[in-house]
């Protein structure tokens, strides 16, 4: 047993990959432990053999080959390298990225928190616009991406993400918004746009990128924390238009019959025009972006829209159901570039760039070029390898061997290849069977697999989730999916005798009945039958399929009637309908909430964010590892999103899969199924006006010194303790396969004397903190600040464990060392201290505080209220009694929790500029005339990152913001214990009260 089946799950899904499984060059997962570092990016599909003889017809599959992507490592090697400085200041972005990638590394989300494959996405765009073509030696990649983009889409520039279904998309395409509107809103640069055309590829998922627009209540801006609250306004300014490619369509102007069009046509040579033009079509589509001079592009699902290659057919003549589906591949990706095409020639300056993003950025086929071909403009790559690796997927599985010793393969590994023969093409040939004549494989297949979703089933019910795990079923085409529903759901023919009833059925598979057992249809149905791509373009639903599901279609018409109530009024399209149900499957409260079952056609919708599918049947063709993905990926979205406390990593889900011949693990795990954490909406009520406590952005401080004699007053913060753990191994033992063995150490830096530890640190100090108006280091006050650096060694206040004392000399020490010096140099030298605020947003407020949490919450509710946030978010188990001492201290005016504020105080630590987040905010009665605001924050083991935060806001903010004015008076103050916080609290205030005059 190969460590890949005793633990699929390897990575967080919040860090780099940092092991990978070993597969061999087919891709099979080989025996011993995980591999450190990351798999490079390749066409790979790692299919687990058969444990039968390999059919000379499933090799045909190409699933078992790959090759790498050159152009996606190359730039992911120098995006890896570009993460790893450590100083904001070298990583050659506008201040404002800067900004958002400190926030997306490092901040604290109260929400979900960024994948890495999430802000990787983002990275890799912001690397290739802001920092490559300013470097000689990778701006050839910018140029070698024009040249492909200049092959397949001479009009455009566009840039694709390769990212797992599930991984977020919708997540990365927030950040980008952010990314560019805020820059744009900023400063003025071709290289930034607040104006956004996103395009989706139906009505289904254009509907769910509304979450994209920062007016709606539940955008990703604010519920996900996208951006610093400071950044809001920016965010808000934003021009977003959110379409479906089919919106491209040149409507018809003028319905005309043959005649009457032959008559108004009379005898003009030109042809009579009565449908759009390229103009009408935009100002239809775009609307306001018009007002532009440049669009950024981004496109969903992108794999619907290219340029069909020149002179290219390398698929060759197509016949049948291939040759139908290239058709309309073609013709849905012309639609779609077209329109971006005419949006770039309609603006002045034109598309600045185009974004895609998919799971299975390959062409399709009928494009001309070989069916799966990656897109040459691919930047980045999360693959689902990666994906299940770091369990942000299920996991699927998949038949490997079957009791049918007569046949070389199993079955139900490709099942059309053994049944598609005896099924319909076309609703003719269905309407001479029953869905008794069904082939009995696929009845098998059916049950077999139900089977199994019935324990799956019994196992959500005993944990409480509250709605059931969903089975699909997806078809080739409708004739067959209305037999396979019918089989599974039940049926009924109205063609008997008036008053009798014919040729009803309950249905074969209990769980999924629409019926009751006496023949009455059940309320709620529980399986629904969906034509995905006949109800995402947004026309009238075929005959045929509204046939099909007309009783369904009745039954939810009912069921919304009885919700909306005076309110329904009943104007709903059915097409409309099916969409609402479909796009809720699963979800509380709404129409799907009780889908078991979903037969479909089009493989469903691509974007589908169903998390509950468990079970997935294939009844149709697949020809490529792209067909294969798009399927399996609608069952790969994990339920539940809860780290496992112990490893700190997710715990595996799967989906089990028939009939689709692609697959990857078969040794089955144990997997419990988890009830989803509630969510809570924390927000500023509006009746509480008057406990808002309002706060400065500080973005860094300006100091004034009275005069060049410099003293310096050490405290406690100035301490600076160095161990192992921050400058590596101290002994190493090396060893060779034969001989003697040896151990080193760096004895080198025990040979420092002070005085030459002294020296250096005194030039560092000078040379980062002392310099004129000119940036020239002032050299008079060297040997002043040499003879405080000396004092600082002398007293104390470096302290090393376990390495020799000339570690201080390593560059991240000596800016720490060099930090704490200079704070003492203020506080002794009497010197001003001015806190410079945010140019753009210099003030917050916790009126501005609007997220979802699935954090444990504790609503605030004092009598008087003191908090004008609904609810403390508890991030540990001391803020619930911090926030109850708060609301029972007869001092406090206000307070509130530091979440989502937007409040943070800017310090140095090892000499690159970071952001700290206090805990809570506190407004205090302090006998002054007018209340003290009071920054807590409850600090036990303490850092030299924690010290760094406590002396700057000690030091620097609290006098900075004091001297501004404006904004009251300030204060900080630590508690080290939480259990006596009540006891520390009270004693605070009382010292608070003796400090004020009387």
């Amino acid at each position: 047993m190969t460590s890949f089946y005793e633990r699929p799950i390897l990575n967080s899904p919040y860090g780099a990959p940092g092991l990978h499984h070993p597969l061999d060059k087919n891709g099979q997962p080989m025996d011993g432990e995980p591999r450190h570092g990351r798999r490079p990016s390749r066409h790979i599909v790692p299919v687990p053999a058969s444990r039968k003889k390999a059919s000379a017809g499933q090799a045909s599959l190409d699933l078992e080959t790959h090759s790498d992507y050159p152009l996606i490592n190359e730039i992911r090697g120098y995006v890896d390298t570009w993460r790893a400085l450590p100083n904001p200041a070298d990583w050659g972005v506008t201040g404002t990225t800067q900004r958002l990638l400190e926030h997306w590394r490092h901040g604290e989300f109260s929400g979900p928190q960024p994948f890495f494959c999430q802000i990787e996405a983002a990275e890799t765009i912001i690397w290739l616009t802001e920092v490559a073509p300013k470097r000689t030696a990778t701006r050839r990649l910018r140029d070698e991406l024009e040249q492909h983009n200049q092959e397949a889409n001479p009009a455009l520039f566009r840039l694709a993400m390769k990212m797992a279904t599930g991984s977020g998309k919708t997540t990365v395409m927030a950040m980008l918004i952010a990314w560019q509107a805020v820059n744009a809103a900023r400063k003025a640069s071709k290289d930034f746009s607040r104006a956004f055309l996103i395009i989706a590829p139906g009505i289904t998922i254009r509907d769910r990128l509304r979450v994209l627009l920062p007016s709606e209540p539940d955008n990703y801006y604010e519920t996900r924390q996208i951006v610093p609250p400071e950044m809001l306004p920016e965010i808000r300014r934003a021009e977003i238009v959110i379409t479906n490619y089919h919106a491209f369509q040149h409507r018809e102007t003028l319905a005309l019959p043959k005649v009457a069009r032959s008559f108004l046509q009379g005898n003009a040579p030109e042809p009579l025009k009565t449908t759009e033009t390229d103009a009408d079509m935009l100002e239809r589509a775009c609307g306001k972006l018009l007002n532009y001079d440049r669009v950024t592009v981004i496109n969903d699902e992108a794999h619907h829209c290219y340029r069909h290659k020149v002179g290219g057919d390398a698929e060759g003549p197509l016949t049948g159901e291939d040759k139908k589906e290239a058709a309309e591949n073609e013709e849905a990706a012309r639609l779609w570039i077209n329109g971006i095409e005419a949006l770039d020639r309609r603006l002045s300056k034109g598309v600045r760039a185009v974004y895609d993003l998919s799971a299975t950025p390959f062409f399709l086929r009928g494009s001309g070029y070989p069916e799966g071909y990656l897109f040459p403009w691919v930047v980045s790559d999360f693959s689902l390898m990666d994906a299940i690796e770091s369990g942000i997927v299920k996991l699927p599985r998949v038949p490997v061997t079957d009791n049918l010793v007569q046949t070389d393969t199993v079955v139900y590994r490709d099942l059309w290849k053994h049944i598609g023969k005896s099924l319909p093409k076309t609703a003719a040939g269905a309407a001479k069977i029953s869905p008794f004549d069904l082939p009995p494989t696929l009845l098998t297949a059916l049950t077999a697999l139900y089977s199994h979703y019935e324990g799956e089933f019994k196992r959500w019910e005993r944990a409480g989730i509250g709605v059931p795990p969903v089975f699909i079923v997806v078809c080739q085409n409708t004739a067959i999916s209305k037999l396979v529903f019918e089989w599974i759901a039940g049926f009924e023919r109205g063609d008997a005798h008036e008053g009798e009833r014919a040729a009803f059925h309950a249905g074969h598979l209990e769980l999924f009945r629409n019926y009751d057992e006496h023949g009455a249809r059940l309320p709620r149905p529980r399986t629904l039958l969906i034509d995905s791509r006949e109800i995402e373009s947004g026309k009238a639903l075929d005959k045929g399929f509204r046939d099909a599901a007309g009783p369904e279609i009745e039954q939810f018409k009912r069921e919304l009637n009885d919700r909306l109530g005076a309110a329904g009024n009943g104007d709903v399209s059915e097409g409309e309908l099916l969409r609402e149900v479909m796009n809720t499957v699963g979800r509380p409260g709404r129409l799907g909430e009780q889908i078991r079952c979903v037969v479909s056609v089009s493989m469903l919708t691509e974007g589908w964010d169903t998390n509950t599918v468990t079970h997935i049947l294939g009844v149709r063709a697949f020809g490529t590892q792209l067909l294969c993905e798009q399927v399996v990926g609608r069952a790969l979205r994990r339920q539940s999103y809860d780290l496992n406390r112990e490893t700190g990593l997710f715990d595996v889900e799967y989906a089990d899969i028939m009939g689709i011949p692609f697959d990857f693990a078969a040794s089955p795990q144990k997997a419990e199924p988890v009830k989803p954490k509630p969510v809570t909406r924390v927000h500023a009520i509006k009746e509480r006006a008057g406990l808002e406590i309002a706060f400065p952005r500080v973005s860094g401080y300006r100091r004034e010194l009275p005069s060049e004699k410099l003293e310096a007053v050490f405290s406690a913060d100035s301490r600076l303790e160095i161990t192992p753990l921050d400058i590596g191994p101290t002994a190493v033992v090396m060893e060779g396969i034969v001989g003697a063995g040896v151990t080193i150490t760096p004895e080198v830096l025990d040979r420092l004397r002070p005085s030459e530890i002294s020296f250096n640190l005194a030039k560092h100090l000078l040379y980062s903190h002392f310099r004129d108006e000119e940036n020239f280091p002032k050299q008079h006050l060297f040997p002043q600040i040499q003879r405080i650096a000396r004092r600082w060694i002398d007293e104390g206040y470096l302290v090393t464990k376990g390495v020799p004392i000339g570690a201080i000399l390593y560059q991240d020490q000596l800016a720490r060392a060099a930090e704490k010096i200079d704070i003492a140099l203020t506080r002794g030298s009497e010197g001003q201290i001015m806190a410079v605020l945010d140019p753009y947003n210099p003030k917050g407020s916790t009126r501005f505080v609007n997220f979802i949490t699935s954090k444990p919450c504790w609503k605030t509710g004092a009598q008087p209220p003191k908090c004008q946030i609904s609810h403390v978010v508890l991030d540990s188990s001391w803020e619930e009694q911090l926030a109850l001492t708060l609301e029972t201290h007869p001092r406090v005016i206000a307070y509130a929790k530091n979440q989502a504020l937007g409040f943070e105080i800017p310090y140095l630590d090892a000499g690159a500029m970071r952001r700290y987040v206090p805990d809570f905010l506190v407004r205090l009665d302090d006998g002054g005339t007018t209340p003290l605001n009071l920054v807590l924050e409850v600090k036990g083991l303490r850092d030299e990152a924690d010290k760094a935060k406590a002396q700057t806001t000690r030091d620097l903010w609290v006098p900075g913001v004091n001297a501004l004015g404006g904004f009251g008076r300030w204060d900080f103050a630590e508690f080290r214990d939480w259990t006596t916080m009540t006891e520390d609290f009270a004693a605070l205030v009382e010292r608070l009260l003796k400090k004020v005059p009387a």
